[in-house]
């Protein structure tokens, strides 16, 4: 038995050794944007769970760009240098290659953390200044942006090409550019939360002009080999937002501009908006995306069954498949998914007496 998820896939110049992905999970455990020792715990665990490529949570432009005080950022030395520390250990402790997910928050900034309360955060909680398409704030309770000038434009445009250069002098074996979930990239794409009439504003090129713009600043500088790409927004959930056939529009924009794969998830345009629940509810988006523009996909959306995620890379609805919680639950469900779908993944040596050939349970434990 041959298992379509856990075969190679080159994925423009890098190798990877299976089709499985973490995907970016937010810790909101940094120390002014600087990676830690409960992130080299966390990426290190992730390094030996099977997947082939772990992709290190989104990691903000600017101190201002962030969701939370807690968040990861590539806008200091200090910064690269907690980064740098942390994943070369993680390298050195695993299997995986590393991604990361370069982000900027946008109207969703400024926020406590989750576990503090999902709001914004309060006059004495040293809140920050946001910006956005227009001025509009993400839900009730949150602040009002200011709607982003075109010194603000440009100032974040270089923000994401310096991140970059950051991230590859780290060494990160590819780069994803986070235009989802409501954060400021998505918030000019959406017509719900673009309300501008000037040239970034109104038709969909124009509301577009503003995220291209950074792809394309950010692929002049990212070296053929280390795979560029995006996570957009496939639907917003809502009538008057984006749709599967925006999708697609988006994904030929991004490709035209040099993005090697595109990241398929929804919604987060307004904090009322609650995402479909059932499992790979954003598949068929990526489908369409694969088939229609012809670039790699990854399908992403509560895909937490084995089976499910081969039939997923098996049909050809996508290239891969990215998880997160599933990997929260089971560090080591990679390991699982391959037993069950009759594939093997690499174990440290330290943890081979817990394998198959070793110990008696572990024959029958998928």
């Amino acid at each position: 038995m041959s298992s379509a998820l856990f075969s190679p896939i080159n994925l423009a110049g890098l190798e990877l050794a299976n089709r499985l992905v973490v995907s970016p999970m937010c810790q909101y455990s940094g120390d002014d944007g600087c990676a830690n020792d409960w992130h080299l715990m966390h990426l290190g665990m992730l390094a030996n769970s099977g997947a082939a490529l772990v992709v290190v949570e989104a990691t903000h432009v600017e101190r201002s760009g962030r969701i939370t005080h807690g968040c990861l950022g590539l806008y200091s030395d200090d910064n690269e240098a907690a980064l740098a520390r942390v994943v070369n250990s993680a390298r050195r402790a695993g299997t995986a290659k590393f991604g990361i997910q370069i982000a900027h928050s946008g109207r969703k900034g400024s926020a406590q953390k989750p576990w503090e309360g999902p709001i914004a955060l309060k006059s004495g909680q040293d809140p920050w200044e946001t910006i956005a398409a227009s001025p509009l704030p993400w839900g009730e309770g949150w602040h009002t942006p200011r709607e982003a000038t075109e010194a603000d434009l440009v100032r974040v445009r270089d923000a994401f090409v310096s991140a970059t250069q950051r991230a590859l002098r780290i060494g990160f074996d590819e780069i994803e550019l986070h235009m989802a979930h409501g954060y400021l990239l998505h918030g000019f794409m959406s017509p719900i939360s673009n309300k501008r009439t000037d040239q970034y504003g109104g038709s969909f090129e124009n509301r577009l002009r503003f995220p291209l713009s950074v792809a394309k600043a950010v692929r002049a500088i990212v070296p053929k080999g280390v795979p560029l790409g995006a996570r957009i927004t496939g639907s917003d959930w809502r009538d008057g937002g984006l749709t599967g056939d925006d999708a697609v529009r988006i994904a030929k924009a991004l490709k035209a501009e040099g993005i090697d794969f595109i990241c398929v998830s929804s919604g987060g345009v307004l904090a009322e908006i609650r995402n479909p629940t059932e499992a790979g509810y954003n598949v068929a988006l990526a489908a369409r995306v694969k088939k229609e523009v012809g670039i790699a996909t990854r399908a992403v959306g509560a895909i937490i069954d084995p089976a499910h995620a081969e039939k997923i890379v098996a049909s050809g609805d996508a290239d891969m498949v990215a998880a997160a919680r599933i990997f929260l639950d089971d560090p080591h469900w990679g390991w699982h998914a391959a037993k069950a779908l009759g594939a093997d993944v690499p174990r440290p040596v330290q943890y081979a007496r817990a394998g198959p050939a070793l110990w008696a349970p572990a024959k029958t434990k998928a």
